[in-house]
């Protein structure tokens, strides 16, 4: 009886790092593309995008101002949506 109860406690700590470990994951992720938006196509690559004209305005400064909000708001109904999916996968989803 005892080590049917171990082996139930190790499937769940295993099932709990994995879920974590696909929860950091997609947090990482988010995270890179974030950045890569709003710092990398509005600062370090703006210059590139200099040419490229969006709404009156080169692409660059675009991306600055407008392009992370949105890309950021994006991500937020990305995580939720992805995130709801993963805690159905794992059984931890809110009813």
């Amino acid at each position: 009886m005892a080590d049917r109860t171990s082996q139930g406690v190790q499937a769940t700590q295993k099932s709990d790092a994995a879920y974590w470990a696909a929860n950091v994951r997609i947090i990482i992720i988010s995270l890179i593309i974030w950045a890569l938006v709003s710092f990398g196509f509005g600062i370090l690559l703006r210059p590139m995008l200099s040419g490229i004209a969006v709404g009156g305005t080169d692409l660059g400064f675009w991306f600055a101002q407008q392009g992370s909000i949105i890309v950021f708001l994006a991500l937020i109904f990305f995580y939720a949506w992805r995130m709801n999916k993963l805690d159905k996968e794992f059984g931890v989803e809110e009813e």
